[in-house]
């Protein structure tokens, strides 16, 4: 497995796969590496001839009053589960490196998908994340990019930056994977309490009697927020965020599930926020 640091070791070791005909596959992660990390890896790895990660804490999408500064960074460990799964490559790039001095570009997605819940609640977050994504796929340019449904408004505004500026990737969005009790797995997960680990998992039985009122006829999206408000504070170490029905591709809010729409959670544990979602359809629509 070739370790990177710059981005010109990384475009040397990929030039040459590129030349034996391989196809390069990327996930971007920010270290603190699960299984969920680790699933979107070994489909990189069933997918492309050559699977590169990347490990890079990127400071531009922390507030000011966030958890950058004890962001987990377990690189040895990180490094043996890629190893593990057959990665081919780790770049591992130093901030200077993504944000050389004098630095002053930066990508901005207009809209619903930057502007509300986690852009609301955290400003300037997805100008980091849009800005660093595209840097990453410029240094690789790699096929296919892999990132996780979890962070799903994540996903869908990569989804829009790259067929907005014509990136020559793939962004191939991955299922949630999660503990046995329901919990998506998060990197921040380790910074729960046990007494907010044991009620952590009521997000996803949130989610799930949303779904299944949903699939039972239940579509006015109001009740089906309440239901999910209700069972969010049940659990007493619980702090609900926002709760909110929208449009998969759009993040526009709907007033009914009348197709396909996407639920998503933000609920608070202490200072711990954790992020959910799941997708509804109407009884005729069948589950996704």
């Amino acid at each position: 497995m070739k370790l990177t640091k710059t981005v010109s070791e990384l475009r040397s070791f990929l030039a040459a796969k590129r030349a034996a005909g391989l196809s390069v596959g990327m996930v971007p992660t920010m270290g603190a590496l699960h299984a969920g990390h680790r699933s979107l890896m070994e489909r990189a790895r069933r997918e492309c001839g050559v699977v590169v990660a990347s490990i890079f804490v990127n400071p531009t999408q922390f507030g000011p009053h966030e958890d950058f500064a004890r962001y987990p960074r377990p690189l040895d460990r990180d490094l043996e589960l890629c190893r593990d799964v057959g990665v081919d490559g780790v770049f591992v790039p130093e901030a200077q490196e993504v944000y050389p001095a004098g630095f002053t570009t930066w990508v901005d997605v207009e809209g619903p998908l930057s502007s509300t819940l986690e852009g609301a609640v955290r400003p300037g977050h997805f100008r980091g994340v849009a800005t660093v994504v595209l840097k990453l796929l410029l240094m690789a340019l790699p096929s296919v990019a892999y990132f996780g449904q979890k962070d799903a408004q994540q996903a869908c505004l990569v989804r829009r930056m790259v067929r907005d500026l014509d990136v020559p990737t793939t962004i191939c969005v991955c299922p949630t994977i999660r503990e046995a009790d329901g919990l998506a797995l998060s990197s921040r997960n380790v910074y729960l309490t046990e007494a907010q680990r044991r009620q952590a998992p009521v997000l996803y039985q949130s989610l799930e009697a949303a779904r299944a009122a949903a699939a039972s006829g239940q579509n006015m999206t109001d009740r089906l927020k309440e239901l999910v408000k209700e069972r969010i504070a049940a659990a007493s170490e619980a702090r609900l965020d926002y709760a909110e029905i929208v449009d998969p591709d759009t993040f526009l809010p709907v007033a009914a599930v009348e197709r396909e729409a996407l639920l998503v959670l933000a609920v608070r544990f202490g200072s711990t926020r954790l992020l959910d979602n799941a997708f509804l359809s109407p009884p005729s629509a069948g589950a996704h």
